[in-house]
């Protein structure tokens, strides 16, 4: 009961527009000389508006910008204090021979291949490509054991991919030590206090719960600037990604991070895509070959299409599943017209 209670509390927080219920704005948009910059959401902040990193205001007028009027509550360099020192502190609580383990390691000719050593690999920079396919393989026979690996090791490429690339080394996430272990050491002492009875057992839970999904929103943000962090990565990761029946426009960022915030199945579909597009991110940057995931490609075409908006899934059919890509999209409905 707590994690949708904590799902509907931070949703009626946010702007419908952030849900990506109606069409979607972008999230970048082209600055001078053609670069990407970041663009305000309107009715609402982003998570780098709130970190200092946005200098317009979400309301203005198209063409127009407004200045804050009031200094941001935290800079880069708080996030990333706060961040850097969360992830050292939980690292600093797990026994010595697990850290030894995970090390972070660098990636190269002796990296994993066969599926069995990539499963319980540590690590790496940049980071190792897990297609859907394969995480599925290891997450469902583990009862979503392995996943919790995988979320640990993605979060930590992440933060250590963040603190070779990034200005002054700053990073914007917790790492695979700071996201992880606040949830995991919050359930297993949550859980049992609550059910004992033992006061703060109950608020322990909720605040694990609201950590891990905070952190999920926030991969979902760095994937999505991941993908536009080099020119010839994004246009090989997103252009020409189209929905069914629509032409292929001008790449945008495949995720809507609050849809993490959503209940299921929407937050399972937006994590498949994150999943996915991290995978071949990491996949071009390391110069892998292409290997098709037909579940991400063939079974389940929403995983691996363009970004949509939640009137577009559900009235997209032919973007669900292998057996409905020729089923008659509801473009007569107008409810779910954008």
């Amino acid at each position: 009961m707590m994690l949708p209670l904590l799902r509907l509390v931070l949703l009626a927080a946010l702007p419908r527009s952030a849900l990506g219920w109606s069409h979607p704005r972008s999230p970048f948009r082209r600055g001078a000389g053609g670069s990407r910059c970041r663009a305000p959401v309107r009715g609402g902040a982003s998570p780098s508006a709130l970190w200092g990193t946005e200098g317009d205001g979400g309301d203005a007028a198209p063409g127009t910008t407004t200045k804050s009027s009031s200094a941001p509550i935290f800079s880069e360099e708080d996030v990333s204090d706060f961040c850097k020192g969360t992830n050292e502190f939980w690292k600093g609580l797990v026994i010595e021979p697990v850290r030894n383990y995970v090390e972070i390691r660098e990636g190269g000719p002796d990296s994993p291949t066969d599926i069995l050593s990539k499963l319980v690999a540590p690590p790496e920079v940049p980071g190792l490509s897990r297609p859907v396919w394969f995480t599925i393989l290891g997450s469902v026979p583990t009862a979503l054991g392995w996943y919790g690996y995988y979320k640990f090791s993605v979060e930590e490429e992440l933060f250590q991919h963040e603190l070779r690339t990034s200005k002054n080394g700053y990073v914007t996430g917790c790492g695979g030590y700071g996201t992880l272990f606040p949830f995991v050491f919050g359930v297993l002492l949550g859980f049992p206090m609550a059910l004992l009875h033992v006061p703060g057992g109950e608020l322990l839970l909720k605040a694990a719960g609201a950590w891990i999904l905070t952190g999920q929103v926030n991969l979902y943000r760095r994937v999505n600037e991941l993908c536009f962090e080099d020119e010839a990565v994004r246009e090989e990761l997103l252009a020409g990604l189209a929905l069914p029946g629509e032409e292929a426009g001008e790449p945008e960022p495949p995720l809507h991070p609050w849809w993490a915030l959503l209940p299921p199945p929407l937050d399972v579909v937006v994590g498949l895509r994150q999943v996915h597009f991290l995978s071949e991110y990491w996949r071009i940057v390391r110069g892998d070959p292409y290997d098709k995931d037909i579940v991400a490609e063939e079974l389940f075409p929403f995983i691996s299409s363009k970004r949509f908006t939640l009137k577009q899934f559900a009235r997209k059919p032919s973007n669900w599943f292998w057996f409905t890509k020729k089923t008659k999209d509801f473009d007569g409905i107008d409810f779910l017209k954008d």
